[in-house]
């Protein structure tokens, strides 16, 4: 939205007033077009403060917390205003996207939080439990943030449980094998 705001064109001062082409000394009116035109450049800012303002982003923080409490958003203990500026912008989007297991990962992936698995209506175990398998890493850095994701945008009659995935490096190595095999029968005659 900011990309698309107005710009205050560049000021082209006639060569009469420029100050400069008739007169080897900078004269009153080059100073006063300057003026004119810094003082329309602050009444501009003025005009598109609001518009600033409409922004999650890049608002101020007395604006931001209005609006996180218009989209039903508080922010939980120790965390950074970033993560909780990109919360209040997108508390519509992961509002609207909570009801599918795709709209859950998209959930997660606006909140930086990586890489997860969901699984629903696991076999041999109860129809209302979902799997949310992450990186141990994440669990650990991200506790807060993936209770408040559960809290705001899981679903009513569900129940969450966390799978830990370790990645574990592997190495194989691979070497030709050779094998001969022989086979000797002895008979014994009679």
């Amino acid at each position: 939205m900011l990309k698309r705001l107005p710009v205050l064109p560049k000021s082209n001062i006639p060569w009469w007033q420029d100050g400069k082409t008739i007169s080897t000394q900078l004269v009153e009116p080059y100073f006063l077009s300057k003026g004119v035109h810094q003082f329309f450049r602050l009444i501009n800012g003025w005009m598109l403060f609001p518009l600033r303002q409409a922004d999650a982003l890049t608002c101020s923080e007395s604006m931001l917390n209005l609006m996180a409490w218009d989209r039903d958003i508080t922010r939980f203990e120790d965390e950074p205003l970033s993560l909780f500026r990109v919360r209040v912008k997108y508390a519509a989007v992961n509002a609207k996207d909570a009801g599918s297991v795709a709209g859950f990962i998209q959930i997660f992936e606006r909140l930086g939080v990586g890489f997860i698995e969901i699984d629903e209506r696991l076999p041999g175990r109860d129809w209302d439990i979902i799997s949310i398998r992450v990186d141990d890493s994440q669990l650990t850095e991200d506790a807060a943030l993936l209770d408040e994701i559960i809290r705001s945008y899981g679903r009513t009659c569900r129940r969450y449980e966390f799978e830990v995935i370790a990645p574990v490096l592997l190495e194989m190595s691979a070497a030709p094998m050779d094998w001969e095999h022989q086979c000797h029968v002895a008979i014994l005659e009679e």
